[in-house]
């Protein structure tokens, strides 16, 4: 039945609804006004975020620009040392971790450092070359040499007792060069002294390393009588010769870089020779005798590295002289 509804205020016919439509009105809810306005972007200004993408794009540009001017100081820093070696030691990973433990790394860190702010990039060179060279040597026949029980512990990755032993004659060196000891004319023997320290070392770990690995026989450096591999004053013909090559190398790389004299290369490998010999005596003579318990294979380095740099600094004042 349907339900009348009449509008006394309007003038027009009443509005018949059936109880149907009547139900349908009342449930029946219909958008608001508000819902009806268009969609407004709550963002005003949608070149904002490009805006702020490009400033921040900017700032990191200008980090990174001040970064490398900071790494390019002349003469080198100690924020540019540090930062430089930061940035080295993390693209350079792979190859540390591959001959050194972590606490090594920590001290080749302190000592890439000292050898930026002394020399520069020249200097890290060398050292860096040091490394490699060192490091390929000592991996070489590592099944063999552990087998024979003269492989270097932790499969040849150094810890930071042998990074001092290797590089304490060339941190001396380098601290008397910041430091300015005897002035300007004394740089350059400053200089030497750290690159034949090196060429000392190089020497030695190839010369060693090389002969555990190739060396037909071994013999005595006291007495020529020939030894097992990897006796304690030992030498062999295969590491002598390699031990001789990879000292002239790295003096050579010093030469190609400006930072000896042909003259200045020369005395560094023949100090490099006669430093290994004296090595290869005391090694002979006192290492693992009793008494000498301390006298380790990291202390032998000191001493050895130490007698390489004093020697050729001690020719290149006489040789100069003349």
């Amino acid at each position: 039945m349907a339900v009348s509804i009449s509008a006394p205020l309007l003038h027009h016919r009443p509005i018949s609804v059936s109880p149907f439509q009547s139900r349908f009105h009342h449930s029946t809810s219909f958008p608001s006004r508000r819902a009806l306005i268009p969609f407004q972007n709550p963002n005003p200004n949608p070149s904002r975020p490009l805006k702020m993408v490009v400033a921040h794009a900017g700032s990191v540009h200008s980090a990174v620009s001040e970064a490398m001017k900071l790494m390019q100081s002349s003469p080198p820093t100690w924020p540019s040392a540090l930062l430089t070696n930061l940035v080295i030691f993390v693209l350079g990973s792979p190859i540390l971790v591959s001959g050194l433990s972590l606490p090594g790394i920590g001290a080749a860190f302190l000592l890439g450092t000292l050898t930026w702010r002394a020399f520069g990039p020249p200097g890290f060179i060398l050292v860096a070359t040091y490394f490699i060279i060192g490091t390929a040597a000592t991996k070489l026949k590592m099944a063999q040499k552990e087998a024979q029980g003269v492989a270097e512990k932790r499969k040849g990755r150094r810890g930071p007792a042998s990074v001092i032993g290797s590089s304490a004659a060339g941190c001396v060196c380098a601290v008397l060069s910041i430091f300015g000891l005897g002035g300007e004319a004394f740089y350059r023997v400053w200089k030497l002294g750290f690159i034949a320290s090196f060429c000392t070392k190089l020497s030695d770990t190839v010369s060693s390393e090389v002969g555990k690995a190739y060396g037909k026989t071994t013999y005595l450096v006291t007495t020529l009588k020939v030894v097992p591999r990897g006796t304690e004053g030992a030498v062999s013909v295969e590491g002598t010769i390699a031990g001789l090559l990879a000292s002239f190398l790295l003096a050579f790389v010093s030469c190609l870089m400006g930072e000896l004299g042909a003259a200045e290369a020369i005395i560094c490998v023949i100090a490099s020779q006669i430093a290994n010999v004296g090595e290869s005596i005391i090694g002979a003579v006192l290492q693992e005798k009793e008494g000498f318990r301390w006298l380790n294979n990291d202390v032998v380095n000191i001493i050895n590295i130490s007698m390489g740099s004093i020697i050729a600094v001690l020719m290149q004042q006489v040789a100069f002289r003349n």
